[in-house]
């Protein structure tokens, strides 16, 4: 598995924070971010049921860019 590192929260300075990554293999998207409160998992397990080994994360709104760029990156093969 080769990960493409797109970024992380540019305001996390040296400590963890939300980030994300693209499989280039699989050009699945990763993400790194903080886990929901239990009202969060409430209230999106209503649409979905959270599996044991799942979890419900937030991604701060400042990584929209981030976001976008990662999708970029996994749909280039489609576009080429």
């Amino acid at each position: 598995m080769t990960l493409r590192f797109v970024g992380k929260d540019p305001e996390s300075g040296d400590h963890g924070s939300p980030a994300v990554w693209v499989d280039e293999e699989t050009k699945d998207l990763l993400f790194q971010g903080w886990k929901a409160d239990e009202r969060t998992e409430s209230e999106s397990s209503k649409d979905v049921p959270i599996p044991s080994h799942e979890a419900v994360i937030r991604v701060p709104k400042r990584m929209i860019p981030l976001l976008r760029e990662a999708l970029d990156v996994a749909e280039l093969d489609q576009l080429c």
